[in-house]
Formats: C-alpha cells, sequence, structure tokens
C-alpha cells in the first residue's frame, strides 16, 4: 500500500498503535467523526498518536502509528466503533490543519532490522519471557490474541504452546517484538518507547527489561 505524505491525527492519553497490531476504538468526539468520514471516503488512513506526558496542552508524540480502518460500524447517534490495523510508523512533521481536526505531514519510518547474534539470543530470550508471563494468566482470551492467533474462536480461549509456535514463526524479530509490545506492555510510556525505538537489537532489550518489570509486578500482585 502506498504511504500517503500527509494524515489526519487523532491524540490519545494512553493508547499506542504498533504496525501489526489491531486497534479497537469507539469514535464519539465531532472532530473525530468527520476525520473517520473523510478517512473512509478516501484512503482509509489516519495516525494515532500518544499525547506527549509533560505537555499541559493537545501535544502529540511526534513518532505516531499510521492505521487502516479494517471495519467501522456507525450508531443511531452517530458515534461509530472500529477497527484499526497498524501499518508502519510515521515521523509527524508539519501541522497542516488544525480544524476540524489535525493533519500533520508524515514520513514513514523503516524499522532498522538485525540478524545479529545478539539480536538472536534477545530474541530468544523475549519468548521465554513472553511464556513466563502467559503462564500467570489462567485463561488467554483469544479476542485479545487474535492479531497473533487469527485462527481462533472469538469466544475461546488459547494454550500458550500455541501462542508462541505463532511468535515463532514471525520471522521479522522487529515485528515480532512490535506484536509482542502491542500485546503484553499495558503502560502507555513504555509502549511509546517501543515505538520510538527503530533499532530492533535496543528495541528487544528494551522490551525484555518492560517484560520482566512486568512479570516481578504480576508476582507480587496476582490479581488480574
Amino acid at each position: 500500500m502506498e504511504i500517503p505524505d500527509r494524515a489526519g491525527v487523532m491524540i490519545l492519553g494512553s493508547c499506542n498503535l504498533f504496525p501489526g497490531a489491531l486497534l479497537p476504538l469507539f469514535i464519539f468526539e465531532p472532530r473525530y467523526r468527520t476525520m473517520l468520514a473523510d478517512s473512509l471516503a478516501g484512503n482509509r488512513l489516519f495516525c494515532i498518536a500518544m499525547q506527549q506526558p509533560t505537555s499541559e496542552r493537545e501535544s502529540p508524540c511526534r513518532i505516531a502509528g499510521l492505521g487502516l480502518v479494517r471495519a467501522s460500524v456507525q450508531n443511531e447517534n452517530g458515534t461509530s466503533h472500529l477497527v484499526l490495523l497498524g501499518l508502519t510508523r510515521v515521523r509527524l512533521g508539519k501541522l497542516i490543519q488544525s480544524k476540524p481536526y489535525r493533519q500533520h505531514h508524515i514520513e514513514a519510518i523503516s524499522s532498522e532490522e538485525s540478524d545479529s547474534l545478539a539480536a538472536e539470543a534477545l530474541a530468544e530470550r523475549t519468548l521465554d519471557l513472553v511464556e513466563q508471563r502467559l503462564r500467570m494468566v489462567d485463561r488467554l482470551p483469544s479476542a485479545l490474541l487474535q492479531p497473533l492467533v487469527p485462527s481462533a474462536p472469538p469466544d475461546g480461549t488459547v494454550e500458550v504452546g500455541e501462542c508462541l509456535r505463532a511468535l515463532r514463526s514471525i520471522e521479522c524479530l522487529g515485528a515480532r517484538a512490535d506484536l509482542i509490545a502491542s500485546l503484553l506492555i499495558g503502560d502507555p510510556e513504555p509502549r511509546q518507547v517501543l515505538l520510538e525505538t527503530l533499532d530492533v537489537e535496543e528495541r528487544l532489550r528494551m522490551l525484555n527489561r518492560f517484560l520482566s518489570a512486568a512479570i516481578v509486578r504480576a508476582r507480587k500482585d496476582p490479581t488480574p
């Protein structure tokens, strides 16, 4: 798919969009209803950017995710439920318009892949941590893991082994790291750090650090 040089931008306080991830959204603000309508009438694309935590006024982080509207259902009151598929990281450039919704120039960012032995070792460690984390959960809802195991029934559960096999089948280490981050890293600020980390070896290293911390927290407080 051709990436445009401009796109609408939705700014969210605690949300990020990784390449390959699915993001359900509820659209209710008038400006974003307009943006969605324009998107559906055009290329079905818009960006998700996290609000800069240190800024008191609306200000997006400069590295965002460009998403494709996979499905959209409009409700009678004008709101919509949709599912967005992450396509690529983008760098937000000059603000083109602020009303009725923000539109920025965008530049697609390629991930810097690595086939080094260090990256392979880090990727294996990531899978070990993923297995530890998943085995701390009694039931793995297939709805949550749909991007990873598309064949799973939407109202069922998924085995840990099936998840791990699906992850191993993703040969691109950067894509694998992105999917794991989207599924298992809940805090938005660490997720943004991972989104902004282009070097795959460094991204894996940081992902392992965040997963280890999540496991420690879960052991101290096993409440879901």
